[in-house]
């Protein structure tokens, strides 16, 4: 059911993910930690179900695209090689006064938001967390925590194209963390230290690559809206030849209508044969893919759609966001509603006995039950009105609530309820499994 509502309070969904067990404050107990975040039973189940609807896309309806796990601490001469320990910074000023840092970019006047003190001249400081590898830290043994994850899969390439016989075009999937030591994170999970990428590399021949960025840029859009972005949500923005990173021929981000304004949710780019080239020539590996019809060894161009797993799950659940009034059971009443897409919700139905006091009723519910949670992640939930765990399954999402109730007991039957039009129908027990398979896939 499409809904209008559009959230402009940010407060409201946080409130509502420490509330429902998506999102906590990290280390919350000692105070928190610089923009730190956990996520809850709820968001774990959400963010998993995310990911595998990016993989089920980018991955396994495809046949061009193969999926990688790569390290997170590399050898530090991939950071050398890629720009990232040369290039790899934000401009900062400091307050002479209160000692507190700021993007360079996001101050003017030359005075502190904080206390108005004087700031230093801008320096650039690089947004890559260093490590020590072994027991000493020296200077031979520092390492990064990869700021990014692309860069794994094309120090991969050579791996990839030796074993599992491609041909081009291809990709390359990969899911994982990576860091930045950001200097101004927030507006909640929209910008962490630690976070979740959903990248690809897709490797094509030199003079295809515009054709085939334009076709990635349309998938990816269309990702979005098949997992339920209202459109009217979504944009398309391509980057200025001023803005574009040192290794883009062209970049177009995808953005979303944040509570604080449009932001990036997704970025496009055409990275031409910077990667493998720098790496070619740092590694003194020849990164080519040999083509046995023209016996050409050739450097193919990439196009990178990189999302973030993390921005994705906040704008899912923005968008997802509903307050309704409504009117069920002869009361009028204002719900709240999370519009997740099926595949989407971190539990796919809720087994409601009708009564919690009637031992017929709550044996056939757990039998139920039972059966279900072999095949989906469900929820059982037999405290309260009938009426106040509809609204809580709604309040997360929860796409059907079951109902065992009287009738159940005659003819083995149970009240399905959908989430979104909360209209009602009775399902056998014995048909539920296929019933729920058939209206939360992808």
């Amino acid at each position: 059911m499409a809904h209008a509502y559009h959230l402009d309070d940010m407060n409201k969904l946080v409130s509502l993910a420490k509330r429902r067990g998506f999102v906590f404050p990290g280390s919350e107990i000692y105070g928190g930690f610089g923009n730190s975040w956990d996520y809850g039973p709820l968001g774990f189940l959400l963010k998993e179900n995310i990911k595998a609807a990016w993989l089920r896309a980018m991955v396994q309806e495809r046949d061009d695209v193969l999926p990688i796990e790569t390290a997170i601490i590399m050898n530090p001469r991939v950071w050398v090689a890629s720009g990232h320990v040369a290039g790899f910074t934000d401009p900062l000023v400091d307050c002479k006064n209160c000692k507190q840092r700021f993007r360079a970019d996001q101050v003017s006047g030359g005075r502190c938001p904080e206390c108005g003190g004087e700031l230093t001249e801008p320096r650039q400081f690089n947004l890559m967390f260093k490590t020590y590898v072994g027991p000493v830290e020296e200077e031979a043994a520092i390492a990064y925590l990869r700021p990014e994850t692309a860069q794994g899969m094309f120090v991969d390439f050579k791996a990839i194209v030796d074993t599992m016989r491609v041909k081009l075009p291809f990709g390359i999937a990969q899911i994982g963390k990576s860091f930045r030591n950001e200097i101004t994170p927030g507006n909640f999970i929209f910008r962490t230290r630690e976070f979740e990428q959903m990248e690809m590399e897709y490797f094509v021949r030199p003079g295809t690559d515009m054709e085939w960025f334009d076709y990635w840029v349309r998938q990816r859009y269309d990702w979005y809206v098949r997992y339920g972005i209202r459109t009217e949500n979504l944009r398309l923005r391509q980057h200025e030849p001023s803005e574009l990173a040192h290794y883009s021929r062209c970049t177009t981000d995808i953005e979303y209508r944040y509570p604080f304004g449009w932001g990036e949710l997704e970025g496009i780019a055409n990275r031409g044969d910077f990667d493998l080239r720098v790496h070619e020539e740092h590694s003194g590996e020849q990164l080519r893919y040999f083509d046995e019809e023209t016996r050409e060894h050739i450097r193919p161009y990439v196009i990178e759609p990189a999302a973030g797993a993390t921005r994705s799950l906040l704008a899912f659940l923005l968008d997802a966001y509903d307050e309704e009034r409504i009117s069920e059971g002869g009361k009028e009443d204002v719900r709240t509603v999370l519009h997740l897409h099926p595949a989407l919700a971190p539990y796919k139905a809720a087994v409601l006995p009708l009564l919690r006091n009637r031992p017929p009723l709550v044996d056939l519910a757990r039998e139920v039950y039972t059966r279900l949670r072999r095949h989906f992640y469900v929820v059982y939930d037999e405290t309260g009105a009938i009426g106040r765990r509809y609204r809580r399954q709604d309040e997360i999402g929860t796409p059907y609530c079951l109902t065992i109730d009287f009738q159940s007991l005659e003819d083995q039957t149970v009240t399905v309820r959908d989430r979104d039009t909360m209209e009602q129908v009775r399902v056998h027990i014995e048909e539920l499994v296929p019933w729920l398979a058939g209206h939360v896939t992808g």
